[in-house]
């Protein structure tokens, strides 16, 4: 397991990098998490004691981390610490603000594992504005939270329905273990994703700006004294005012009028005027929270278009890990335009935009700026969008009617010439042996089935506009496209062969059933099932085949359904026998094709139904593919030069024809 820094807190959320700036080169990760928390600040007047002597040092007390599973941004599942694994160098550990390493708040003197939990204890020992904000907010009620950062040697993933236990708890998947980690500090944060974290504060005493004074002090006397305590009240009050607005004119410098404008107005004094200034001039964003993105590679991006094309179950198609890593980079989304940048700058560009359209493009397509040797890179555009594309191709090719695909046979061919299957035939049962004597050869005749395998194929194009408009779904949408059209063409030309049967299913063939009684039900089944028992081989004996499937369009299949499934059907006609037994439930596995009945087909019908044998043993109809490729092939290039985009090509090697009549039997269903 490769070491990972990992800062353990939710203040800042993760921020994918953007297609404007350099991918990070450091190969750290960072997670966010914010535990369960709860603080006491003790003795946070500061200052002087009483006599002179200096007040001790405001104390605190968190639970850093509850131990329970967190949900971080930027991970697909939540997270847990294991604290049986987390190693704590020493009691001493920093504790700053926001983990920022500039902005001490004071240091730990004893961090322990109680009950599961992480508790610190220790004491605000650092001078700093962050310091004094941190305990001046606590004393005015604000709600602090914790955050710990830690050096992450180890994790694991549980899988959906895996269980285990961890900090004396179990926990379920889908979910990350941080099995191995070293404590590195703790952080006070003003917001994280806990919404439960909470603070407590405790009293500290009398502040030493606000001093109780005796009234031997204060000169207490006659009227002329009160007098002339009341002008010199005046006179500090006004100084005092005035040292105030001064201080704050000082502290914003001129380069914060709204913050100077409105402490003025509403009474602040320097410190909450500093603290005001250091928040507005703090990074949104600063670089030590910002997730650093994982090494980008050809998988990682394969796996953020899956994820950004919503890709049906996409662990399906890709490695957890990858997914993880495009969820950590991208959240759910990547843009055309940022897949197409990530290739060019594995193959050298430098640019940092899509400004440069052609610049891209080339080094995007394996063709990068002069003088620079893309030889050794590892990720291809034209490798990424042919594998994407496939997957999401082979979705919509799936996604289409396959009945066609449960009542055929299937062989491979080698080439697109028309191939023959041989069917052999005559006397091949056993003779009896005469004691010593010899095994007599039989005889073996021939029928022949021909077949051919054809190229169908489409041809469609990512265009500029696509492409300035950042659409990624023209890269999941198009093959999805081809895919589904290329399973329409296969139905298309299976169905026409299968219906176009009436030289196939006639009544010289013993194959076809005509008349009010062939209609689906169980006399009609009864007699299709007769005629198909009776067929016979060359020499006129039974052929020991069996049907199997029952062939329906749609019109009739709750009724077909219904013959397989039901072990009594009653009728409610005056003729009718109680009770009808179904006698043949359960022998005839049903399929139901909307093409049988579709007018759009020559030979189509909604009342006629098929009785076939099991492909394997005795089919009606083949399929012959290609070199064995059931599923299309798709392939992604740059557009020609007169052309502006990204081109995508499907195309489809099959071949169908009609093989042994006495594989099936056809009931008219009517007169």
């Amino acid at each position: 397991m490769s070491h990972h820094r990992m800062i353990l807190a939710s203040a800042v959320a993760a921020h994918p990098t953007s297609p404007s700036q350099p991918a990070p080169s450091s190969p750290h990760k960072t997670l966010e998490l914010t535990a369960q928390a709860e603080f006491e600040i003790e003795g946070a007047g500061g200052g002087e004691g009483a006599g002179g002597a200096a007040a001790p040092l405001p104390r605190f007390r968190m639970v850093a981390y509850s131990g329970g599973p967190m949900k971080v941004a930027g991970w697909r599942h939540p997270v847990v610490i294991d604290l049986a694994g987390l190693a704590i160098p020493s009691p001493s550990r920093p504790i700053r603000f926001g983990h920022d390493a500039t902005a001490g708040v004071g240091h730990t003197d004893q961090v322990s594992v109680d009950e599961g939990r992480l508790v610190a204890t220790g004491m605000i020992s650092r001078d700093t504005p962050a310091a004094r904000e941190v305990v001046v907010s606590a004393r005015n009620g604000f709600p602090w939270q914790a955050s710990v950062g830690a050096s992450v040697e180890g994790f694991e993933f549980l899988r959906e329905n895996q269980t285990a236990t961890v900090n004396g708890r179990e926990v379920a998947g889908p979910l990350n273990i941080v099995r191995k980690s070293t404590l590195g500090e703790i952080s006070f944060v003003d917001l994280g994703a806990d919404g439960s974290t909470s603070a407590t504060i405790a009293a500290g005493g009398s502040s030493p700006q606000s001093p109780d004074l005796s009234p031997q002090e204060t000169g207490a006397g006659g009227p002329a004294s009160e007098a002339s305590s009341a002008v010199a009240a005046m006179r500090a009050q006004v100084a005092a005012e005035s040292e105030r607005i001064a201080a704050v004119r000082r502290l914003c410098a001129g380069q914060h009028a709204e913050i100077e404008a409105r402490a003025i107005r509403d009474g602040w004094d320097a410190t909450r005027t500093e603290l005001e200034v250091l928040r507005a001039s703090r990074p949104k964003a600063p670089a030590i929270h910002a997730p650093a993105a994982p090494a980008m590679n050809q998988r990682v991006l394969e796996a953020a278009c899956v994820l950004s094309g919503r890709l049906s179950s996409p662990e399906r198609h890709c490695a957890e890990q990858d997914l993880e890593a495009a969820t950590r980079a991208f959240g759910q989304s990547i843009g055309l335009q940022e897949l197409l940048l990530h290739a060019a700058w594995a193959n050298g560009y430098t640019g940092r935009t899509f400004r440069d359209w052609h610049g891209v493009m080339d080094a995007a397509f394996g063709r990068p700026p002069h003088g620079i040797d893309a030889s050794n890179s590892t990720l291809s555009i034209g490798g990424i969008l042919s594998n994407v594309a496939n997957k999401f191709l082979l979705e919509g090719f799936f996604s289409v009617e396959r009945t066609w695909r449960n009542i055929t046979a299937v062989r491979s061919v080698t080439d697109f010439k028309a191939v023959t299957s041989y069917r052999l035939t005559g006397n091949d049962q056993y003779e009896r042996v005469a004691p010593g004597g010899e095994i007599k050869h039989g005889t073996l005749g021939e029928e022949t089935y021909t077949n051919r395998a054809e190229t169908y194929g489409l041809m469609l194009s990512i265009d500029r506009t696509d492409i300035i408009n950042d659409d990624l779904g023209a890269i999941t949408t198009v093959p999805r496209k081809l895919g589904a059209g290329s399973g329409k063409t296969i139905n298309d030309i299976f169905w026409k062969a299968f219906l176009a049967n009436g030289g196939f299913f006639t009544a010289g063939n013993k194959n076809y059933l005509a008349g009010a009684d062939t209609a689906l039900s169980i006399d009609g089944l009864t007699k299709a099932e007769v005629a198909f028992m009776d067929q016979v081989d060359s020499d006129g004996k039974p052929l020991g085949v069996m049907p199997q499937v029952l062939l329906v369009p749609t019109a009739l299949s709750a009724l077909g359904s219904q013959l397989f499934k039901s072990m009594e059907l009653r009728d409610n006609t005056s003729s009718a026998k109680y009770p009808v037994t179904n006698p043949h439930q359960g022998k005839f596995r049903v399929e139901v094709s909307r093409y049988l009945g579709n007018a759009a087909y020559p030979g189509s019908s909604s009342k006629a139904w098929y009785m076939l044998a099991s492909p394997a043993d005795l089919p009606v109809i083949e399929v012959a593919f290609l070199n064995g490729q059931e599923a299309p092939t798709i392939e992604t290039a740059e557009q020609s030069f007169n052309r502006l985009g990204i081109q995508m090509r499907g195309y489809h090697d099959f071949g169908v024809a009609l093989q042994d009549p006495r594989g099936g039997v056809k009931s008219k269903g009517e007169a």
